[in-house]
């Protein structure tokens, strides 16, 4: 399908409409939403009951989706404004980020890229859509608008809902807002209950279509695709990441003997990082498919930066710089079982985020380490996005490079949270693409044109990220 969106015409006239539920995340926002609903105290379970009778007659041809949602809104009526908007903003972090697909986040990607104006256009309330919506810079969200009034839900909704022919209204509205050429956008979804829409656009793209739009869009010749990288894990998956994560204890104990011979840690660390590296990436199915791999041993030591989106990073680390290096990391993750004692032993240096003297205290070994010949890894954001978002670089990398005299490399990793996203538990297959670019000598650097200089760097991060693979 990314082959389809470089194909059609450049510019804000060709729109690219997005449904929310199985089409941009695995499942259903709706649940999530009311399970942070409850757990806040703002529905007794009892409530439930009825609304999830109303949603099976809806199924059932009952009653219709107007009514369902009335009955769905009638949980919330009272609530502020405020109070829903911080549940859509937990629910999306805790639940809805982890699931989005990373094959639908690439094709927003692919459509911002060709200045396509980008919508979601969904039954869901703004309260599900919007955290999403901003987190993958979409700029324009189509809804079902729950009616307000002082500040609190009244238990009412806006007609009409953006469901079926509301979806197709609500589509036309925008194309005349932004002149928009309906004939030559993209509408993705996963439900034939969005025929109207689909048969409108010029460029129909069913997305896990469930079976009555599998059987339309195959009668008409309708390009449709199905993800699997999201939802419920398979078995293999869970058994796969067991199996990479316990890896670290036998590549451990691999270099005891070496150390024990040499009398110091080092060796130990080298082995432990390199037969980890590659077994733990194989054993839970993950390839690197790696640009400017040579850029990694041009000039060592030096300070190797790189962009956190996912848990599964220091695997992915360990497998591209196999031997003499240092991280750093959030003092919580010393107290993780497995991992922590691995880190502590290879040489970690754990900092007090939230204690800026202290953190500063703690990285002196670090400077030492790399006067000393071991390189240092760290990731410059301050917090990692749930959808990959480059966040704003922090100045300590780019300081100690300073200090000790060394370059900085940048490692840019594009797609690792296909392989684990944010808050995830199971590991997934999957082919990382990874940017390695040349070594930045630090030597003429001062601190005055330091806030330059990591300007520059986030510059090429951004672009990066941004360009075509």
């Amino acid at each position: 399908m990314a082959g389809d969106v470089a194909a059609a015409p450049v510019g804000p006239r060709t729109g690219a409409l997005f449904d929310l539920d199985r089409t941009l995340v695995a499942g259903f926002s709706v649940f999530p939403f009311l399970l942070d609903v409850l757990l806040a105290g703002h529905l007794r379970p009892a409530q439930l009951g009825p609304a999830a009778l109303a949603g099976l007659r809806f199924q059932l041809g009952q009653l219709s989706f107007l009514d369902f949602v009335r009955e769905a809104a009638s949980l919330v009526r009272g609530l502020p404004v405020e109070e829903m908007e911080r549940a859509g903003e937990r629910v999306f972090e805790r639940y809805l980020a982890p699931i989005v697909y990373p094959e639908a986040l690439g094709l927003v990607r692919a459509h911002r890229r060709q200045g396509h104006t980008v919508a979601i256009v969904s039954s869901a309330t703004r309260y599900q859509t919007e955290p999403l919506a901003r987190a993958l810079e979409i700029p324009h969200v189509l809804c079902t608008r729950l009616a307000v009034e002082g500040g609190r839900l009244t238990g009412e909704v806006v007609p009409p809902p953006c469901y079926g022919p509301g979806k197709l209204l609500a589509a036309e509205a925008l194309a005349e807002a932004h002149d928009v050429d309906l004939d030559e956008s993209f509408f993705y979804t996963d439900s034939d209950e969005d025929l109207p829409l689909l048969e409108r656009v010029g460029r129909p793209r069913p997305l896990n279509p469930n079976r009555g739009l599998a059987r339309v869009a195959a009668s008409r010749g309708w390009a449709a695709e199905t993800f699997r990288s999201r939802g419920l894990p398979a078995p293999l998956d869970v058994v796969r990441t067991a199996l990479s994560v316990g890896s670290v204890v036998p590549a451990i104990l691999l270099g005891v003997p070496a150390a024990l011979l040499e009398r110091r840690w080092q060796p130990l660390a080298n082995l432990a990082i390199a037969t980890w590296g590659e077994l733990g990436t194989a054993l839970a199915g993950i390839t690197l498919d790696v640009r400017g791999e040579h850029h990694l041993w041009e000039e060592r030591p030096a300070v190797f930066i790189f962009n956190h989106q996912s848990a599964a990073e220091p695997l992915l680390l360990c497998k591209l710089l196999h031997r003499d290096f240092v991280g750093v990391a959030k003092r919580e993750v010393r107290h993780h079982p497995i991992f922590g004692p691995a880190f502590a032993i290879a040489g970690t240096v754990f900092i007090d985020r939230a204690n800026h003297v202290e953190a500063l205290r703690a990285l002196e070994p670090a400077v030492a380490a790399l006067r000393e010949g071991i390189s240092l890894v760290i990731a410059p954001e301050g917090t990692r996005s749930s959808v990959g978002r480059l966040g704003p670089f922090k100045k300590g990398a780019f300081r100690m490079a300073m200090a000790a005299g060394v370059p900085v490399v940048p490692i840019v990793f594009r797609n690792s949270l296909a392989a684990l996203p944010k808050h995830a538990l199971v590991v997934r297959p999957a082919r990382v693409e990874v940017v390695v670019h040349a070594p930045i000598a630090t030597r003429h650097w001062t601190l005055e044109t330091l806030p330059d200089e990591v300007a520059a760097i986030e510059r090429l991060y951004a672009e990066t990220l941004a360009a075509p693979w």
